[in-house]
């Protein structure tokens, strides 16, 4: 059926602002990131003056020479690299461990687990105690305690959970004929078939642990330990330099602001990396529970 004239422009005109609409919100989460990177490339004196927009002025790799020559910097990259990676596995096993009985009907209690991991969501532990329990455990002040307090999201938990619901049950009946036991089935059969809801939530995962910024502020003591986002802290917060000493340059005639810039590119850029190699999959999870067959 052909839409009126004045349906045709009125629908028409909601796309144009709906366009606008998008369009203004990508740029303003685009240019101040313009913005950073354009400063981690630009002089001193053109930073100070505040000549710089959106493109280097006076281009410059001094601020990226003290990166790379920071011993403390790779330590804290190395540290968080290792935390993204081993937590992330972690969360992946642990989650589907948990997700997979609690999508199968035939399992008892199934509903009262589901319901304590959903009052997760709403009550949160107090600071003190879920510290004096990592004390307890002998977890502060290692990396432990950046991984294994948030092994599980309950967020993350239902998206996969919903997902396992979605494969046939004939599948796992037909798996259970063949001999296969549970262990069986959820390393051959479910996890192959749910790619797409582990990437969801493996991006998730990946991006919270590259994050992990106040528990390690809370049970790290040593700055050896500290991670990435902690020694960006440090760089952001201290305008003096000087104590490094490992400046590429002379630090009264160069931008402190120029460095904060690099050290924020080189804790940000390696994580938006990992989005387009799993992006065909993260469209797919994303879209979980909104077709049914």
């Amino acid at each position: 059926m052909a839409l009126s004239g004045r349906e045709h422009w009125s629908r028409k005109l909601f796309l144009i602002c709906n366009y606008l609409f998008l369009t203004g919100l990508s740029l303003s989460m685009l240019l101040p990131f313009l913005n950073v990177i354009a400063q981690s490339f630009s002089g001193a004196v053109a930073i100070d003056r505040g000549d710089v927009l959106f493109w280097p002025v006076d281009f410059t790799l001094n601020y990226y020479q003290y990166v790379f020559d920071d011993a403390s910097i790779w330590r804290a990259f190395g540290i968080t690299v290792y935390i993204t990676a081993a937590g992330t596995l972690i969360n992946l096993a642990a989650t589907s461990s948990l997700a997979y009985p609690l999508s199968r009907t035939e399992y008892v209690g199934r509903k009262y687990v589901l319901l304590f991991v959903l009052l997760t969501m709403i009550f949160t532990a107090p600071l003190i105690p879920q510290f004096i329990l990592m004390r307890e455990l002998d977890l502060v002040n290692t990396l432990w305690a950046l991984m294994i307090p948030t092994a599980i999201s309950a967020f993350n938990l239902i998206v996969l959970r919903s997902f396992f619901m979605q494969i046939p049950t004939e599948l796992i009946d037909s798996a259970r004929i063949d001999g296969c036991g549970e262990l069986r089935i959820m390393w051959s059969l479910m996890l192959p078939l749910s790619k797409p809801a582990l990437a969801t939530i493996g991006i998730f995962y990946s991006v919270t642990n590259w994050n992990k910024y106040m528990d390690a502020l809370y049970y790290l003591n040593d700055r050896k330990l500290y991670p990435l986002q902690v020694k960006l802290r440090e760089l952001l917060i201290n305008d003096d330099l000087v104590d490094t000493g490992n400046l590429p340059f002379d630090v009264s005639s160069q931008s402190v602001q120029g460095v904060q810039m690099a050290v924020i590119l080189v804790a940000t850029v390696p994580i938006i990396m990992l989005y387009p190699f799993l992006q065909r999959y993260f469209i797919k999870g994303m879209l979980i529970g909104s077709i049914k067959s």
